[in-house]
């Protein structure tokens, strides 16, 4: 005889996770009990712990809640028991964690320190699968005027359209600029491609008067400072 299977409402009260946050707070669950109270239910035959487990598990390149950063929607919906509402709920938890951890670094955040600026903008490009070149338009106090994405390309490369950066700088009268790109492998380590064209780059703007204060590379919750580097 096949034991029955129990619902998250007849475990003991001391294994459900509800109660166990009520009682001993949030940092005593485990991820999978977790994300049970954000999916709130399961299926017939899948309890929502045992369906937070399967979506835990669901990407093999990086398990566990890491994972979640980088499932889309039809990733998502491609696991039993979660559906469009589900799939929805779970990509709005990812973006909410991104920006409440932009949050704890917008106080600290200076344009003339490049680790503030790595910490501000890591969660925004840390878990991208392509390389991302972000510019960020400073007026003449290193105060942010705004900060566009310039361009996507492949998981190996993208490209940095020095015209196209000058133009928008322009456009919006920054007199400094600052270029952040991520590296998808996680090691923020510049190519030479990287260096070659920061330089490019910095030449470009001193002809017209804006100056490239820094390119930051970021990789996976690591960053490297091209001007801390002295390669710039």
């Amino acid at each position: 005889m096949n034991k029955k299977h129990l619902t998250i409402k007849e475990l003991p009260v001391s294994e459900r996770p509800y109660e166990k946050c009520e009682a001993y707070g949030p940092q005593i669950l485990s991820d999978a009990e977790l994300l049970a109270v954000i999916l709130r239910t399961g299926t017939k035959k899948l309890r929502a712990i045992d369906l937070a487990i399967n979506v835990l598990n669901h990407s093999t390149s990086y398990p566990g809640l890491k994972g979640l950063n980088y499932l889309s929607m039809k990733e998502l919906m491609q696991i039993n028991g979660i559906g469009r509402v589900k799939a929805i709920e779970l990509l709005c938890l990812t973006e909410l964690t991104k920006r409440m951890a932009k949050e704890v670094h917008r106080d600290n955040l200076k344009f003339i320190t490049p680790q503030s600026i790595a910490n501000y903008y890591m969660q925004d490009l840390r878990h991208l699968s392509r390389e991302q070149v972000l510019l960020l338009m400073l007026d003449s106090k290193s105060r942010l005027i705004k900060d566009v994405i310039i361009s996507s390309g492949t998981v190996n490369a993208s490209i940095m359209p020095v015209r196209e950066v000058f133009i928008k700088a322009l456009k919006e009268e920054a007199v400094n600029i600052i270029l952040l790109h991520n590296h998808p492998s996680g090691d923020p380590s510049p190519s030479s491609e990287d260096i070659r064209v920061t330089k490019r780059m910095k030449e470009a703007g001193n002809l017209i008067g804006i100056t490239l204060m820094d390119h930051i590379i970021i990789g996976d919750n690591r960053y490297i400072s091209l001007k801390e580097q002295g390669l710039l």
